[in-house]
């Protein structure tokens, strides 16, 4: 028997993004546009948080909204929540509220409020639904605003629009066959390999990460930093590939993502342009949660929860930092010093925290998580652990370079104030607030990451079939 919330808090969440994408998009002036959009997607925050505090409190393993108003449409239950996606929705409102409220006068004419809000009502609809075709259409839906986008600023959409369409047609067709062959067998390479590469492509795992490092270069850093941050493909990996997978595919995946982990931290280390910086590490962390997703052990799942948690609180603030600092200065290179200390300290501050966060800083929201899911790489796969850590440390050296070049190394003179307006320092402050109680205080973070792995795995032992392609087990390599 499902649970049900006390209050329809998934519903509202959605609909009030939907309503204010509406309303939004019938205003004229872009401040006025940003004020209303401020408070639907702060509306939405306080449901989705309430969603998560009303599932927690229940102490369920899936919870349903109490108005079954889209159960009485569809004949069966669609917004579900449970222990993966409970964090996983207020942690996307957040990033879109604070987005929002970070955008600055200048960027405001540049930035669409009223797709930001359809945007958002599409992640809390597909971070609450478990049906497989629901996923694949929201995931599908998804797409669209930032090709909108895109076309909008006159920009080029051919790299954009061919992987897209790639990622669509591949889980179509692979879902498709999975459906025809049913669960009662082993599936065949027609349904795993494209759900692989659907994964891949959807993920930016090398070779197919060009399509990211296009949308950042071409698209508003806004729009671009929501549309990667939350790690969608993270999630249809553990709701349509890990529960039917047989293992040669989950190591197959964590092999991709290892390479483009290591290979993305390398980038990272010798970009000469802000943007393309923070793309590759991204990259590199979004990597790292899909290492951990295809160990399939309990602790280096349990880490990669973590991790995928701390990467979205932590890059999303390190990438609004540099929207902030973009606002200022336009586009940024890394080619010189800018000396940017003196006129925005909080920023160097948030800089610096966001960027220890990424890399699991002792005392930050990424610390136990990145232990979790090196002990847990080491215990099944040494090489593995060795390679997660040469990624981390690389980069940790891009982000200090990445910091001397934009804040110290000279004085720079401007004739208008460059210091932090009064809803960068909320965000900020929230945000490094988060930061360290999530570091200091992880134990509920912890247990609650690991009832979803436990659920999980319980899925994976019913569904999961044998081995297409036998293998014999690696060196190292333990039995659970």
């Amino acid at each position: 028997m499902m649970t049900d919330l006390h209050l329809p808090w998934l519903e509202l969440a959605i609909v009030f993004c939907l309503i204010g994408g509406l309303w939004v998009g019938r205003l004229r002036n872009p401040h006025v546009a940003r004020n209303w959009s401020l408070v639907f997607s702060g509306l939405a925050l306080i449901a989705a948080t309430g969603a998560w505090l009303d599932f927690d409190f229940l102490d369920a393993v899936q919870a349903d909204d109490s108005f079954h108003l889209l159960h009485h449409l569809a004949g069966r239950e669609l917004l579900i929540i449970d222990e993966l996606s409970a964090p996983l929705l207020p942690l996307a409102a957040l990033l879109y509220f604070l987005t929002g409220l970070a955008t600055l006068h200048t960027k405001v004419r540049r930035f669409s409020f009223a797709w930001n809000l359809v945007s958002e009502a599409i992640l809390l609809a597909m971070f609450s639904c478990t049906e497989a075709w629901g996923i694949i259409g929201l995931l599908s839906l998804g797409t669209i605003p930032p090709y909108l986008e895109l076309r909008e600023r006159g920009k080029p959409t051919h790299v954009y629009i061919i992987h897209m369409a790639l990622f669509i047609l591949l889980l179509v067709v692979g879902w498709t066959f999975a459906e025809i062959e049913g669960t009662d067998r082993p599936h065949t390479l027609w349904v795993i390999v494209p759900l692989l590469g659907a994964i891949l492509v959807r993920s930016g795992i090398a070779p197919f990460h060009c399509w990211m490092t296009d949308l950042f270069e071409h698209a508003s850093f806004g729009t671009a930093l929501l549309f990667v941050t939350p790690i969608a493909g993270a999630y249809a990996a553990v709701r349509l590939v890990m529960p039917i997978a047989p293992d040669w595919v989950l190591h197959s995946i964590g092999l991709a993502s290892l390479f483009t982990s290591v290979y993305a931290a390398g980038m990272a280390l010798v970009q000469i342009e802000a943007r393309r910086f923070f793309c590759y590490l991204f990259l590199s962390h979004s990597a790292l949660v899909l290492v951990g997703l295809e160990i399939v052990t309990p602790m280096a799942l349990t880490g990669a929860l973590c991790v995928w948690l701390s990467v979205g609180m932590a890059l999303g603030g390190f990438g609004l930092t540099l929207r902030a600092l973009e606002a200022r200065r336009g586009r940024l290179s890394l080619t010189h010093y800018h000396g940017l200390y003196e006129h925005t300290p909080e920023l160097a501050i948030c800089f610096v925290l966001t960027g220890l966060a990424s890399v699991g800083f002792p005392g930050t929201v990424g610390f136990v998580g990145t232990e979790l899911l090196v002990d847990g790489a080491v215990e099944a796969y040494p090489y593995i652990g060795v390679a997660v850590v040469v990624a981390t440390a690389l980069n940790g050296v891009a982000l200090v370079k990445t910091y001397f070049l934009l804040f110290t190394g000279t004085s720079y003179t401007s004739a208008v104030s460059l210091k932090i307006r009064t809803r960068e320092r909320f965000a900020v402050l929230l945000l490094a607030a988060l930061i360290l109680a999530g570091g200091l205080y992880p134990q509920p973070g912890v247990l609650s990451r690991h009832r979803a792995v436990e659920a999980m795995l319980r899925d994976r032992q019913r569904l999961a079939p044998s081995p297409i392609i036998p293998s014999a087990p690696h060196h190292g390599e333990h039995t659970h």
